[in-house]
């Protein structure tokens, strides 16, 4: 007799994560994390980027799991990291350029944490992802015109790489981990996963 995964839910409030679910095929439900686990954000001292992004995953998915019965909750967090220097979600367009300007005509990364989370049990799992991106060199003017469209808004690092955005690049790795949800490792995760 084969046992089912339990159900799948997704402890996340991005539109961008519950898109990339849905496209793939997943069912899932959505219980957020409380607002005081998502705003326990900072960095701890020598913390790297993946230990940070690690660790939120987990703290959002224990939120969520404290919260239910049964299933299997997804948690996730993402960050931009270049040169050692954490770039979450900008606070307003001033702090949207600053991103910007740090990234542009440069190498950057992109990490996500991810884990899963057993109810009942408290079983979990914990994996990171990492992208390498290459921003064009900005004119002004194109810099311009992206924070006034209001796109920054959000998003790790101040873009969208779902927006359609010709000056950002994958080098290497996930294009859906740059969205915010590395779908490759969550399939990987879950195919390992044991109930």
């Amino acid at each position: 007799m084969t046992r089912q995964r339990p159900r799948l839910i997704l402890a996340s409030r991005s539109p961008r994560r519950r898109e990339l679910l849905t496209r793939a095929g997943y069912e899932f439900e959505v219980c957020p994390p409380s607002e005081a686990a998502e705003c326990e954000s900072g960095i701890r001292g020598g913390e790297t980027p993946s230990q940070l992004v690690a660790r939120l995953a987990c703290q959002k998915a224990a939120n969520v799991a404290g919260r239910i019965d049964q299933g299997l909750v997804l948690g996730c967090d993402t960050v931009v990291e270049c040169d050692g220097q954490i770039l979450g979600k900008p606070t307003d367009e001033g702090h949207a350029r600053a991103m910007l300007e740090a990234l542009r005509g440069r190498e950057h990364r992109v990490l996500s944490g991810l884990c899963l989370w057993q109810v009942p049990g408290g079983r979990s799992t914990v994996d990171v992802a990492v992208t390498t991106l290459r921003m064009d060199e900005l004119a002004p003017r194109q810099l311009d015109e992206y924070l006034a469209s209001g796109q920054w808004a959000g998003k790790a690092g101040a873009f969208g790489y779902q927006d359609g955005l010709d000056w950002v690049h994958v080098v290497e790795g996930s294009q859906s981990n740059v969205v915010g949800l590395p779908m490759e490792l969550l399939s990987e995760m879950l195919a390992r996963y044991r109930p």
